[in-house]
């Protein structure tokens, strides 16, 4: 009778390789975070393509936290050690920390003015709509971008002189018409030189509460930028930084400044960074940045289905602090209005 049969001893089992499934997943998902990480944190004039994607560097967030995920699964310390990096660096962008804020004296005399923007695209914003955000709103100071004689009756028929009795305008049937509506007299001053969309210069001049016309101890000025840049599409990009350079000259005067408008840039845009910096010898305050609401989207409202981005700003001087900044989508347009309420010290 056969002996009993002695079988090779059991191997100890293997340790399990780290899964190449969450590897390529990590891969796929952290690649193009690096990419345009790097094209964000080197500050040259990228070509268009690279212009147009660095607009939309706050969703990388997303890919960063999915990467990080699938490297954990991965089970690869230095794929986690990656990925990591790459989230907080677009955490770091997402909530930046390096902006200018206001600087408000706590003893200087201030007047309020509450200010509202809107590219209206072509006109076809709803009239109606932007009547009623100027009422309920209590707005002062309202400009309008591509401004068309079309909505330009369609405002007056709305009664929108009954709120605001002054007006400068320069309707156009294409995008370059714009238009500011006012509570307080103004005059035009000029316009930002060499730009495809006309972006006029007026001045307005203010009184603190309970002052008369006459008290110039309780007055002062304010010099008001309506912004259209042109957009950095097609062979537009040239325009497009040569616009935001001419307006960091318009924000390095003296005195309260506002530019207000579609800027067709964002805060990851290194020329519009460098505009906040104070390229031209002062620097300058993006109130919604300043209100903690980079990540509210101004445009597109509809039409393209694009993540949605912020081009459109109100830009002030340190001495100018904003307050009550809110976004508000419009029947009609792919932009959303923009208030803010400014407190602009008083001269003297």
């Amino acid at each position: 009778m056969a002996g009993p049969t002695i079988g090779r001893a059991a191997r100890s089992p293997r340790p399990r390789r780290p899964s190449r499934v969450w590897f390529v997943a990590t891969v796929l998902a952290a690649t193009p975070v690096a990419a345009v990480s790097v094209f964000r944190a080197v500050q040259v004039a990228w070509p268009r393509p690279v212009v147009q994607l660095l607009s939309f560097t706050p969703w990388l967030v997303l890919p960063a936290a999915v990467g990080l995920a699938c490297a954990a699964l991965s089970r690869r310390a230095w794929l986690l050690a990656t990925t990591a990096s790459l989230l907080a660096l677009q955490l770091f962008w997402l909530f930046p920390l390096g902006h200018a804020r206001p600087t408000q004296a706590a003893d200087t005399r201030r007047v309020e003015l509450k200010v509202m923007n809107i590219n209206a695209q072509l006109g076809r914003a709803d009239a109606a709509e932007i009547v009623r955000l100027v009422r309920d709103n209590g707005i002062g100071l309202l400009a309008v971008e591509e401004y068309t004689p079309a909505l330009e009756d369609r405002l007056a028929a709305e009664g929108l002189a009954s709120l605001l009795p002054n007006r400068i305008s320069r309707p156009d049937g294409r995008a370059s018409g714009a238009a500011v509506y006012s509570l307080h007299p103004l005059r035009l001053t000029g316009a930002v030189p060499d730009s495809q969309f006309l972006m006029p210069m007026v001045r307005l001049d203010l009184h603190s509460a309970g002052d008369s016309a006459g008290d110039s101890a309780g007055q002062t000025s304010l010099e008001v930028t309506i912004v259209h840049a042109k957009p950095p599409v097609d062979a537009g990009v040239v325009q497009w930084r040569q616009d935001l350079a001419a307006l960091g000259k318009v924000a390095a005067r003296p005195g309260n400044v506002v530019l207000i408008g579609d800027f067709n840039a964002t805060y990851d845009h290194a020329e519009f960074r460098q505009l906040l910096a104070g390229a031209g010898g002062r620097p300058t305050v993006d109130v919604g940045v300043a209100a903690g609401s980079r990540l509210i989207p101004t445009w597109p409202m509809d039409g393209l289905p694009l993540p949605g981005i912020v081009i459109d700003h109100i830009l002030t001087n340190p001495e100018i602090s904003g307050g009550a900044y809110s976004v508000h989508p419009v029947p009609g347009t792919d932009h959303a209005a923009i208030l803010a309420t400014l407190s602009i010290p008083v001269e003297g």
